[in-house]
């Protein structure tokens, strides 16, 4: 090992000892860039006979000169070369190599001082490259091809552009680029930079007044912007005049003011400013010309209107020739304390009233001190209270309903103006901003109208005060209400009809109206009563019965304006009537008013004669209902039969005929208990029998029951049933039964008069001829009565209707109805008492002759009746009076000797006419 290293180290001593060969660049000097020639060199030391090997990044080139000249960058690389000769050393020592290293080309990088710039300044661009100053600079403006070269107002040095007094042709987009011309170098363009040109501030001067009167102070003020370091120069009418101070103008900063203005200081005036930092001076103001008036100016007093109304706003101008015054207003005296000051031209005294009317004067002044014109001449305000707008609407009801017709009118109270137009408000929205009409119609009105209405009056640009508000409500169309009482009819009760709109409407006039079934349509027809003419003011109207009373029903409706607006009519309500009708009669099986649930019910329609058909009718708080339907009962003929009972039965029930007529009305209790009261379906007779049963649902045999009537025992029954043998008109009432199982509901029993009947129902038309005569006394008395009341009346006589009373009953209490608004009348069998009728009927009925055998019966009327006529003529002594039948005003004696049958009306009729 000693050995190897010792062989190591002389070899290294022999290296040391070889002459070194290095490798040097020669051209050019400093950074390579690409394009650049480099020229290398190869030194060794000692001996001056060497052939020369190169080497690139370790290859071998062939060249064996001492200088070897390379491009770049193609051939950049690690160079190295080594010497041979012939003699000893034969070989030289390349230890090292030498790197070519390129630079990227730089960049140029330009500025421009100052920027912006102003008119005339001098603007310098400097370009550079780097450190080096080997480089030399080409400046571009706007075009590549543009290269800006050295002239009056450019000049290049070195790195360097200067442009002298510049201009707006200077502006643009300016860039270099830097050269390296021995070699062919040429740096990156830099990012070009515009060289903007701001135009110099102009100054501006404000004369202040202008035109100014003699003796005013004038101030003139002239301003660059908001810089305050400008100084200012003054000129009038020559750039070579320059104002200076004096003792009539003074210069205060960016001021001067001429004091004592005088015709001579008129002219042009204008101003420069000048600093120190740039830009150093300003463009001139525009000049100004100074006026100056040769007298003080008067001030010019106007109103926008004279005559006032209390409560506008009158507006006074005070006009002055020029500007910047202040005004100062006057009331009553010119030399007075000024009212106000306005620094404008106007005042308005806002809501005047009468006070303020009066002469005002204005006059101005300006400046300090104040120069102040002359007085205007005095101008006279008239003030008058405000006229009034009164709205009244017509129909003045506080309700209106949808389709009538309203019409408001706008009447202007107070003043001496006429001939106004009218504006119209709603919710204090302009709807008719002008009619010269004072009346607002509209037809036919709806909901959407509703609201608050006020007008006022127009007349150019006066108003009269609004009026009040008036409330327009209108609503849908309403629906008259019907009420009837009683509901149930007891002989010898007047019915009484009550319509009724809405509460709060006013102005109705009422019509009364019977229903005629009309079975095609399942619905009604209406027949207007005769009685109640073309309506009537009063809400309600009273039937009287006269006859038998059939189940019947009624509507009403109302009316109002002019044209009339209706409502719509009123539900149906009914009257209802136990008595059987001649034409169509109701009748149940079982035979009672209360039924026990889960049981079989039969209502069967009888008709007289020809059946034009029938339906049968139900009535509960629900309503009224075509009944029978097929979920509730099955129909037979006339007949309907509900197999299966149960409490939603109850009601009152009734019959309706294709013609029109009703029959008798039946109050079922269909009960869920288990006992109930057996009592007759129809009224009871006087005198007649009657037997009550109270019926257990389990026990079909007699069990102990007691008995009440009006909630007050009377009776106990081991048999559960109860007679009365002779019933009489205290016997009606409200009967119920208790048993030990139970208690029944209550059912009302009806007593009805015996009739007065005639006996001898089958007297003959002899008996009625002798009755006849035996009446024919009577007759006469009446006769000559007549013929006094007709002398002293002078031919008018007051007549009076006598209606007999006529059997009734009714199965129901008429307590039962009330608070109902139900209840009916037909058109027959009732009178609504008046007077003025041309005719007379007198109706006589023998109190001796009460045949019970008619009892039950159903008695229309009298089975004879004689008629005697009487007719009345004033007399007339120059002329005779010729005998005529009579067409008006005949008297008619009605006298009952016959028995009373179910007919409808008399069997034989004798008429005796007496004329006279």
């Amino acid at each position: 090992m000693e050995s190897y290293a010792s062989a190591l180290c002389l070899q290294e001593d022999i290296l040391h000892t070889l002459p070194t060969a290095s490798v040097k660049i020669v051209t050019p000097q400093g950074l390579l860039y690409p394009g650049d020639t480099v020229t290398l060199q190869c030194d060794i030391s000692d001996y001056t006979d060497w052939t020369y090997r190169w080497f690139r990044d370790n290859r071998e080139l062939p060249i064996q000169t001492r200088k070897n000249t390379i491009s770049l960058p193609d051939q950049a690389g690690q160079y190295k070369c080594v010497g041979r000769r012939s003699g000893r050393p034969q070989n030289s020592y390349g230890r090292f190599s030498l790197p070519i290293i390129i630079t990227a080309l730089p960049k140029a990088t330009l500025t421009v001082k100052p920027n912006p710039v102003f008119p005339g300044e001098t603007v310098t661009l400097t370009c550079s490259v780097g450190s080096d100053s080997i480089w030399s600079y080409q400046w571009y403006k706007d075009r590549n091809d543009n290269v800006v070269s050295q002239s009056v107002r450019h000049t290049i040095t070195g790195d360097t552009l200067t442009i002298s007094s510049v201009a707006e042709s200077d502006q643009g987009l300016y860039w270099c680029q830097g050269e390296i011309q021995s070699r062919s170098i040429s740096s990156i363009i830099s990012d070009p930079v515009r060289v903007t040109l701001n135009a110099l501030p102009k100054a501006t001067l404000t004369v202040k007044p202008n035109p100014a009167y003699p003796g005013e102070t004038v101030t003139l003020t002239c301003s660059v912007g908001s810089d305050s370091i400008w100084s200012y120069q003054w000129y009038k009418d020559r750039n070579d005049n320059v104002v200076s101070q004096s003792v009539r103008h003074t210069v205060t900063g960016d001021t001067l003011i001429i004091s004592s203005v005088a015709e001579s200081d008129q002219g042009q005036y204008w101003c420069e400013g000048n600093r120190v930092s740039r830009p150093t001076s300003s463009l001139p103001s525009d000049p100004v010309t100074l006026t100056v008036k040769d007298s003080r100016p008067t001030a010019t007093l106007s109103l926008d209107q004279v005559n006032v109304f209390t409560g506008d706003s009158v507006t006074l101008t005070c006009t002055v020739e020029s500007y910047g015054w202040k005004f100062y207003w006057y009331r009553h005296r010119p030399d007075s304390t000024p009212v106000t000051t306005t620094s404008g031209y106007s005042y308005t005294l806002s809501r005047v009233s009468v006070s303020d009317g009066g002469q005002y004067w204005c006059r101005a002044g300006r400046g300090d001190p104040v120069y102040y014109t002359l007085y205007s001449d005095p101008v006279q305000i008239n003030i008058t209270e405000r006229p009034v707008a009164v709205l009244t609407l017509q129909p003045n009801w506080t309700q209106i309903f949808r389709g009538e017709t309203v019409t408001m009118t706008c009447d202007i109270q107070g003043g001496e103006d006429t001939d106004w137009d009218y504006r119209w408000y709603k919710n204090s929205q302009l709807v008719i901003p002008f009619n010269t009409k004072s009346e607002y119609r509209i037809s036919p009105v709806y909901v959407s109208i509703s609201g608050s209405y006020t007008c006022e009056g127009v007349k150019g640009n006066k108003f009269s005060k609004t009026s009040d508000a008036v409330q327009l409500t209108v609503s849908d169309q309403p629906k008259a209400v019907l009420s009837i009482s009683p509901q149930w009819l007891k002989p010898g009760d007047s019915v009484s009809l009550s319509c009724e709109v809405d509460k709060t409407s006013t102005g109705w006039r009422f019509s009364w109206y019977r229903t005629v079934p009309t079975l095609t349509e399942q619905s009604y027809s209406f027949q207007r009563l005769p009685e109640a003419g073309n309506g009537a003011t009063e809400d309600s109207y009273t039937l009287i019965p006269a006859g038998p009373t059939p189940t019947g029903g009624y509507v009403c409706r109302a009316g109002r304006g002019d044209p009339v607006y209706d409502t719509l009519y009123s539900e149906p309500q009914f009257l209802w009537s136990g008595d059987l009708q001649p034409s169509v009669s109701l009748r149940i099986s079982p035979n009672t008013t209360q039924h026990f649930t889960s049981k079989s019910l039969s209502l069967s329609c009888e008709e007289k004669g020809n059946s034009t058909g029938w339906r049968l009718m139900r009535y509960t708080e629900r309503g009224v209902r075509s009944w029978c339907v097929s979920n509730w009962g099955s129909i037979t003929g006339s007949t309907c039969t509900i197999s299966y009972t149960f409490t939603g039965h109850s009601g009152v029930f009734w019959c309706e005929s294709g013609s029109g007529e009703y029959s008798n009305a039946v109050n079922i209790t269909v009960n869920a208990g288990d006992v109930i009261l057996e009592s007759p379906v129809h009224p009871v007779t006087e005198g007649d029998s009657m037997t009550l049963s109270c019926k257990y649902r389990t026990i079909s045999s007699n069990f102990k029951a007691d008995f009440y009537k009006d909630g007050v025992l009377i009776k106990n029954e081991t048999k559960g049933e109860m007679t009365i043998p002779t019933v009489s008109k205290s016997d009606e009432g409200f009967y119920k039964c208790k048993s030990g199982q139970g208690e029944s509901p209550e059912s009302w029993v009806t007593v009805r008069v015996s009739p007065v009947v005639a006996p001898g129902s089958s007297t003959s038309v002899l008996v009625g001829v002798v009755v006849g005569l035996v009446v024919a006394g009577v007759l006469l008395v009446i006769i000559l009565v007549l013929l006094w009341r007709n002398q002293n009346s002078k031919g008018s006589c007051f007549n009076r209707i006598f209606w007999p009373p006529q059997p009734q009953s009714t199965n129901q209490d008429p307590q039962q109805d009330q608070g109902s608004t139900q209840g009916q009348a037909p058109d027959t069998g009732y009178t609504h008492q008046q007077h003025g009728d041309a005719n007379i009927y007198d109706t006589i009925n023998p109190s001796d002759n009460n045949d019970n055998d008619a009892a039950g019966a159903s008695a229309a009327g009298p089975s004879h009746v004689t008629y005697a006529q009487i007719q009345l003529n004033k007399l007339d002594k120059k002329k005779k009076v010729k005998r005529d039948y009579p067409q008006k005003n005949p008297v008619y004696s009605e006298v009952k000797t016959g028995e009373a049958t179910a007919a409808a009306g008399p069997a034989d009729v004798t008429y005796a006419e007496v004329e006279v």
